[in-house]
């Protein structure tokens, strides 16, 4: 069989970043007409269709599917190639990236990295921004940011993610009401507290156990500010475990350890046609390579 060339690869990464030939091809830069060609001698060459196409819709294929990351990646080093023959590293070139993040998770954790990349990524300058998920998500759409933290679920193919780490929750409350639960019906005449009416964090808990009842909902603005709530008696809520840790078993007491939560992961997410693409895949491995806290 003969080898795809990295041409068609390229053009097929194309239509799947952007579900349209035609935008595609604008891309690349060629024809319609040859953008069709490339992907027909792909797939000649493969033996399998990589696109379902109708007259309204661009989708992968099963094949097409498992062939995107490969794709992806022989480009990426591909491109590569040029830094590597004359001595050069890609993740080590100048580049300016501005990094968006949860306030709570940016304190405690990304901004200690980024102090030490100064010293290792001389030719780094990372600028954080502090938001919301949404509000992150809206500057990443802008091109206001490059890349952001985020653990928000995710499902458009203009975008790459790099899998940080996996984060768990836990329900929490103080000592003084901890004493008074034994039983989800317990959780009932409490007080839920969390970041807003959309319950960003007790979903994680509510979509596993959706029977669940409580005296009302709480929203105050921030997961540090749920916290606070917390442990001043007034309420019970689920944080992630890792911002909690260290105050599991007094002054915070985990309820019900044996409730189902889903799970969730952080992940850097940034355009896929991002020129820092190199710089930011390092930054993710940089990130994953430190426990978060």
């Amino acid at each position: 069989m003969s080898l795809p060339s990295l041409e068609s690869l390229r053009c097929f990464v194309a239509i799947a970043h952007r579900s349209s030939f035609r935008r595609a091809a604008e891309h690349v830069g060629v024809t319609p007409t040859a953008l069709s060609q490339r992907i027909r001698q792909l797939e000649d060459q493969l033996g399998e269709r990589v696109f379902d196409r109708t007259s309204r819709s661009v989708q992968l294929t099963a094949a097409g599917r498992r062939l995107l990351p490969h794709a992806e990646t022989l480009l990426e080093q591909a491109a590569r190639v040029g830094s590597i023959v004359r001595g050069e590293s890609g993740d080590e070139g100048p580049a300016t990236i501005r990094l968006g993040t949860r306030f709570e998770l940016g304190i405690s954790w990304v901004v200690p990295i980024v102090a030490e990349l100064r010293g290792r990524r001389p030719l780094w300058k990372i600028e954080l921004y502090f938001g919301s998920g949404a509000d992150l998500l809206g500057r990443l759409r802008a091109q206001k940011l490059d890349a952001i933290v985020t653990s928000a679920p995710i499902a458009d193919a203009r975008w790459l993610a790099e899998v940080l780490h996996p984060e768990a929750y836990v329900l929490v409350a103080s000592e003084t009401i901890a004493a008074d639960i034994e039983t989800p019906e317990d959780l009932a005449g409490h007080v839920l507290i969390d970041i807003s009416a959309e319950l960003p964090l007790a979903r994680y808990m509510l979509s596993a156990s959706p029977s669940m009842t409580f005296a009302e909902v709480w929203p105050c603005g921030s997961s540090a500010a749920v916290e606070a709530m917390v442990l001043r008696g007034l309420g019970v809520a689920v944080l992630p475990r890792h911002t909690v840790q260290d105050k599991l078993g007094g002054p915070l007491i985990e309820l019900l350890p044996d409730l189902p939560f889903l799970g969730d992961t952080f992940r850097l997410l940034f355009e896929a046609d991002s020129p820092l693409e190199p710089q930011l895949r390092a930054l993710a491995a940089e990130l994953r390579a430190v426990p978060l806290r």
